[in-house]
């Protein structure tokens, strides 16, 4: 197939650029760079330099392209600087994003696939999370993301264009060739890992005191190339709607960076700081939906898999990438 990835110059788009020119599809990347790193791209795929502020320019960039797909993973994702800077967020998450729907409804694109967020429920009512409990986003961060949910139900009934959503929980790990180097990385394993560098003197454990076995927050970690999978698997035709994609077992901040210590081999201090705001004691995901409906399976499941891939990752970048 034809594969238009927007934001294939981010952590999780460049994982599934390399993925998807794996399994022989051709791809074009469609990013302006400022969260992406240019040299994150795989060199097979075509590079086109996004302006989305310019009218017309996703729509050309898809017309030009003639793609059969179109995976959408650009977006601003920064909770905290979605609370004091809403309107950069409602813009780019939303308002480009509809411009992308448009091009592909009139460009006659098959399949959007859409990089959601578990954002979008808020503090859950249970765990592990499925697919219909409520969604109440706590932050402009998941609120945009959940209006582009809407507009997609919309778009599938009026004009027949077929989506699929995925909800992440926290996406961690790396390929070979690509791993996670933010501008400003808010990520709890990089951030452990940049200690055991040499690159910070200390991590930071925000709460203490939750209602979790050690008292810190309990999240999912997926790996970043199954989550590569199951975009893959959501470009069979027939299959839309909304995924949760996670492993479904939690581990706590401790958990996490003892399991750091235990990869790199050396000590990691970490220092004690209130609770932030708006923080869920846990979060974990039932990803069974997408198992039982997309047959995906996760290849590496254990955060001992996924810390050592990010482990290696940076050993090898410790600067991460040059632009």
């Amino acid at each position: 197939m034809k594969v238009f990835v927007t934001g294939g110059a981010g952590y999780i788009g460049s994982v599934c650029t390399e993925e998807l020119l794996n399994a022989g599809h051709q791809v074009t990347v469609y990013d302006n760079l400022t969260e992406g790193h240019r040299s994150a791209v795989d060199a097979r795929a075509k590079f086109i330099f996004a302006k989305p502020e310019v009218e017309g320019d996703i729509l050309n960039a898809v017309k030009s392209t003639k793609p059969d797909a179109i995976m959408h993973f650009a977006a601003n994702a920064l909770v905290g600087e979605s609370m004091t800077n809403p309107k950069k967020y409602f813009h780019n998450n939303f308002v480009n994003a509809l411009k992308l729907a448009d091009a592909a409804v009139e460009c006659g694109v098959k399949k959007f696939v859409f990089s959601s967020t578990c954002a979008t429920y808020g503090s859950p009512e249970k765990v592990p999370m499925t697919e219909d409990l409520p969604q109440r986003p706590m932050n402009p961060y998941g609120e945009s993301k959940l209006m582009f949910e809407k507009a997609l139900i919309w778009y599938s009934q009026i004009y027949k264009l077929e989506f699929i959503a995925f909800r992440y929980f926290n996406a961690a790990g790396a390929s070979e060739k690509f791993g996670e180097h933010h501008r400003i990385e808010s990520h709890l394993i990089p951030n452990v890992l940049f200690v055991a560098l040499g690159k910070k003197s200390q991590c930071e454990i925000f709460g203490t005191d939750y209602p979790t076995p050690d008292g810190t927050c309990i999240r999912d970690y997926i790996h970043i190339k199954d989550l590569a999978q199951a975009h893959m698997l959501g470009l069979q035709p027939g299959k839309t709607g909304f995924y949760n994609l996670g492993n479904g077992d939690g581990y706590s901040v401790r958990e996490v960076i003892s399991m750091c210590e235990q990869v790199t081999g050396k000590k990691i201090p970490a220092i004690e700081k209130p609770r932030r705001a708006g923080d869920p004691p846990r979060l974990v995901a039932s990803a069974e939906k997408a198992i039982r409906e997309l047959g995906w399976k996760p290849q590496f499941p254990k955060l001992k898999d996924i810390v050592e891939t990010a482990w290696t990752w940076h050993k090898r970048n410790p600067d991460g990438y040059p632009d």
